[in-house]
C-alpha cells in the first residue's frame, strides 16, 4: 500500500497481477522446474486452487508436457495452449526442445522464462540470455516484460499469437525484479483471447468441387494445423459421401476415425507403398491442415514440389503457409474445422463418387494387419502391438518419442480416439514419457500407454519421478534393442558390418520402473509380454514392461540387419 499524500492505494506484485492473467485466459494447469528467478510466481501461485502447478524433473520433460497439453487442448471446445514455467540460461535452452517441436508440430504453447533483473541486462548477467534473439528463430513470437503494467496486454497478445492461423509457440522472458514490482490492484486481466473463425470462400468452395468433379483419381491429406474433432467428423462424413480415400499427414493417424471406409493410411517415414504410388498416382492432391512437411512427402517428393501432372488444393488456416514452399493450384485460407463442416454440407451432384476411397482402404487394412511368419522372433513387434489392440480400449493414447520402435505403433495400432496419438512430427526423442504424464493429467478417465525405445526412453525417463508424485495411471513400454536402432539401421545401409557410435549399455528397466514405486515386468518373448500386458491393464498407477528385442528386428518394414548387409552395394 502507499500511504504517501494520505491516499492509500491498494497495490499487488506483478506476479500476482501475472497469475490472475493465466486464470482469465483460462490456463488450469502449469509445468515447471523452480527457478529463483521467477519465485514472486511461484508465491503467486501458492495456496491458488485454479491452477495446478506440476512439478517436473528436467525443462525438456516440462516444455514437452506443455507441448503435448497444448496439443491435447484441440479437442475440447476452445484451444489453448499449454504453458511451462522455466528459470533463466540452463532452464531456458533445456526447454528449447519443447519449443523446436511445438514450432514444427504446429502446437500452442507458452513458455514463460524467468531472467535477470532488469539492471542487469546486456552485462552478461548470471545465466543471462538474449531470449528474443535465441527463441526468435524457432518461435511465433519472442518478447521480454520490463514494463509490469503492460503484463495483461503481453499475456494476451500471447495466448492470441499461440492460437491463431498455424499454432505455435511463444516465449516471454519475466525479469525477476519486474515479477516484484507493484501495480495498482485495480488493473486487471485483459479478456479471454479466442481463436478467430476463419470462414471459407464460397466462390472458392465452388472451384474446389469443380476441381474434385473432375479428377479421376484424387487424394485428401489431411491433419495438422486447427485440426479437432469438428474438423475430424465433417471431413470424415464428406470424403466417405464422395468415396475420396484420405491419407494423414506423419503422426497425424488420429485424424479421421481408422473405421472410415475411405481411410488409406499415413504418409511419413515406413508407409504402405501402395499409398506412395497413389499419392504419385493422384491427378488431384486435397491437402487439409498439414504443410506438406519434409517427413510426410518423403523429402518433398511424394507429391513432387512442382507436381506437373497433378493439381494442389491447400486448405490451411495461416495465408502465409499457402504457396510457401509448394506450388499451389488453390489456396484456401480458412479455418480447417469450417471447411471440412462446409464440405460436409455442400451438395454438388456433378460428382460421381469414387470407387478409390473403398480400394485404398482395403490396401491399408491389408497393409496394417499382422501376417504371423513361420519363423518370428521370439518378441514379435507386431505381434504384440496387435495384443495391445485386443487388450486395451480403442480410444487410448499413445504417446511417443522417436525412433524406430515407434513405427510398429504406427502400421499395426488403431488410432481410434481424438486425440490418441501423441507424437512429434520433429522427430525429438524424448517426448513419449512426458506427453503420457500430461495425458494422464488430463485423461483421467482413459488408458495412456508410454511408448519408448531405450536411447529414446532415457532422455527424459526421469518424469517417471513426476508420474508418480502425481499418481497417474500410467502404463510405460521401453522397447530395448541395446542400439540407437533407427541410426543403425541407416548405418547398415550406407557402410554395412561398420557399427560405430550406435550401441547402448542399458540399466535393467524393470527395476527402474520398480524404483519409482511402480508395478513393473520383463517381457523376451511375444507371450510373455501378453501375459504381463494384461496384468498390467488390471493394475493402476505406474506399470512399466521391459521389452527386450533382437536388434535384429530393426523396423516395421521388415528391415533387418542381415538382410541390409546381404543387399548388394
Amino acid at each position: 500500500m502507499d500511504k504517501g499524500n494520505n491516499v492509500t492505494q491498494r497495490t499487488k506484485s506483478a506476479a500476482e497481477l501475472l497469475v490472475e492473467c493465466l486464470e482469465a485466459q483460462g490456463t488450469d494447469r502449469i509445468f515447471t522446474v523452480p527457478g529463483e528467478s521467477f519465485l514472486a510466481v511461484l508465491d503467486a501461485l501458492h495456496g491458488q486452487s485454479g491452477i495446478e502447478t506440476v512439478i517436473c524433473r528436467q525443462e525438456g520433460g516440462a516444455a514437452f508436457m506443455a507441448c503435448a497439453d497444448g496439443a491435447m487442448s484441440a479437442a475440447g471446445d476452445a484451444l489453448r495452449p499449454g504453458i511451462a514455467f522455466v528459470t533463466r540460461g540452463p532452464g531456458a535452452t533445456n526447454a528449447s526442445i519443447g519449443v523446436h517441436v511445438a514450432m514444427q508440430d504446429s502446437q500452442p504453447m507458452i513458455l514463460f522464462v524467468g531472467d535477470v533483473a532488469r539492471p542487469c541486462r546486456d552485462r552478461e548477467g548470471f545465466q543471462e540470455i538474449n531470449f528474443e534473439a535465441f527463441f526468435g528463430p524457432i518461435a511465433k513470437w519472442a518478447a521480454r516484460i520490463d514494463d509490469p503494467a503492460r503484463v495483461p496486454e503481453y499475456i494476451a497478445r500471447a495466448y492470441s499469437v499461440a492460437i491463431s492461423g498455424r499454432p505455435g509457440p511463444v516465449v516471454l522472458a519475466l525479469p525477476e525484479d519486474m515479477l516484484c514490482d507493484p501495480v495498482s490492484a485495480d488493473l486487471a486481466p485483459r479478456p479471454l483471447a479466442v481463436r478467430p473463425t476463419q470462414a471459407v470462400c464460397p466462390d472458392a468452395m465452388q472451384a474446389l468441387f469443380a476441381m474434385i468433379a473432375d479428377a479421376a483419381s484424387p487424394i485428401a491429406i489431411i491433419g495438422g494445423a486447427g485440426w479437432n474433432t469438428k474438423a475430424r467428423l465433417g471431413f470424415q462424413q464428406f470424403a466417405e459421401r464422395i468415396g475420396l480415400p484420405v491419407a494423414t499427414a506423419f503422426r497425424r493417424q488420429d485424424a479421421i476415425d481408422p473405421n472410415s471406409s475411405v481411410y488409406a493410411g499415413n504418409l511419413g517415414y515406413g508407409p504402405n507403398p501402395k499409398l506412395i504410388e497413389r499419392v504419385k498416382n493422384a491427378d488431384l492432391v486435397l491437402t487439409v491442415g498439414a504443410r506438406l512437411g519434409e517427413a510426410t512427402t518423403d523429402g518433398y517428393e511424394v507429391p513432387s514440389l512442382e507436381h506437373p501432372d497433378q493439381l494442389l488444393i491447400h486448405i490451411h488456416p495461416d495465408p502465409d503457409e499457402i504457396g510457401r514452399v509448394y506450388r499451389t493450384d488453390l489456396g484456401i485460407a480458412c479455418s480447417v474445422d469450417e471447411f471440412a463442416e462446409a464440405a460436409s454440407l455442400w451438395e454438388d451432384a456433378s460428382i460421381i463418387p469414387f470407387d478409390a476411397g473403398a480400394e485404398a482402404n482395403a490396401q491399408w487394412r491389408e497393409w496394417a494387419t499382422h501376417t504371423p511368419s513361420q519363423t518370428p522372433p521370439s518378441l514379435d513387434m507386431a505381434a504384440c502391438v496387435t495384443a495391445m489392440r485386443e487388450a486395451l480400449p480403442d480410444d487410448s493414447i499413445i504417446c511417443n518419442g522417436a525412433g524406430n520402435f515407434a513405427g510398429w505403433w504406427h502400421r499395426y495400432w488403431r488410432y481410434a480416439g481424438y486425440p490418441s496419438q501423441l507424437a512429434p512430427t520433429a522427430g525429438a526423442m524424448g517426448y513419449g514419457v512426458p506427453a503420457s504424464v500430461a495425458a494422464a493429467l488430463r485423461y483421467t478417465d482413459r488408458t495412456v500407454v508410454a511408448v519408448a525405445g531405450d536411447g529414446d526412453f532415457l532422455m527424459n525417463g526421469q518424469e517417471l519421478a513426476t508420474a508418480a508424485q502425481y499418481g497417474v495411471n500410467l502404463i510405460v513400454l521401453v522397447v530395448d534393442n541395446g542400439a540407437y536402432g533407427t541410426i543403425r539401421m541407416h548405418q547398415e545401409r550406407e557402410y554395412p558390418g561398420r557399427v560405430s557410435g550406435t550401441g547402448l549399455s542399458n540399466p535393467d528397466f524393470a527395476m527402474l520402473g520398480a524404483s519409482f514405486g511402480g508395478w513393473s515386468a520383463t517381457a523376451t518373448t511375444t507371450q510373455e509380454f501378453v501375459s504381463a500386458l494384461n496384468e498390467a491393464k488390471n493394475r493402476e498407477g505406474l506399470r512399466l514392461i521391459h521389452m527386450k528385442i533382437d536388434v535384429e528386428q530393426l523396423a516395421a518394414s521388415g528391415a533387418t540387419i542381415s538382410g541390409l548387409r546381404s543387399k548388394p552395394s
